[in-house]
């Protein structure tokens, strides 16, 4: 992290720009020249913060993971129970996919470009979600099981839900969660299946 403010707005406005030309080109596609352009930069200024095209790839792979957790974080941290922070951590994550839809491009080829990364991107969100829901389990709002399998199932949901409902549709979101949220309350059987009553 660069020492001054001058530094960090123009890592900043390099993060940002190569967003932009990551997602609209492909990282194959993409160009040192076009970020620094787009930033407003001088090219020279480029290595001054990273020493290749893979470089900053990597750097924003990292940088678009911590962005999702800080946008989402606040709305689960603030929500009264469990349930309610899924919903609310997919609401959030919706909203930010609308916002920054060429994460996914980004995300999916670093797969290829840098598969640590890659990985990373998951695993991390699997485990803060997996630690949401053993502490959950402990407090009885929600049953016990494997926190690992489940973490890893609400994270599928909410990527695929992102793609579809963020990046390919506009729908209302709140219709989206809402939804997803009773399938994650009461799972797909029919109250007359399981012999209850839905709430």
């Amino acid at each position: 992290m660069p020492k001054t403010e001058r530094g960090r707005r123009t890592l900043r406005a390099l993060l940002n720009a190569a967003a932009e030309e990551f997602g609209e080109k492909g990282f194959h596609d993409a160009a040192i020249s076009q970020i620094t352009a787009r930033a407003g930069v001088a090219t020279g200024s480029f290595y001054v913060y990273f020493d290749s095209k893979e470089a900053i790839f990597q750097a924003l792979v990292r940088d678009l993971s911590g962005q999702v957790k800080d946008f989402v974080g606040p709305s689960i941290a603030a929500a009264p129970n469990q349930l309610a922070a899924e919903s609310a951590g997919q609401l959030a994550y919706l909203n930010f996919v609308r916002q920054h839809k060429e994460i996914y491009r980004i995300i999916d080829e670093s797969e290829f470009v840098d598969p640590a990364a890659y990985r990373e991107h998951y695993t991390n969100s699997a485990a803060r979600i997996a630690a949401r829901l053993e502490a959950a389990a402990q407090r009885g709002e929600i049953s016990a099981g494997d926190s690992e399998v489940r973490a890893w199932a609400i994270m599928g949901m909410n990527v695929f839900l992102g793609l579809r409902f963020g990046v390919w549709g506009d729908e209302a979101p709140e219709a989206v969660v809402q939804e997803a949220g009773r399938l994650l309350a009461h799972g797909l059987s029919s109250p007359r299946a399981s012999g209850e009553e839905r709430a």
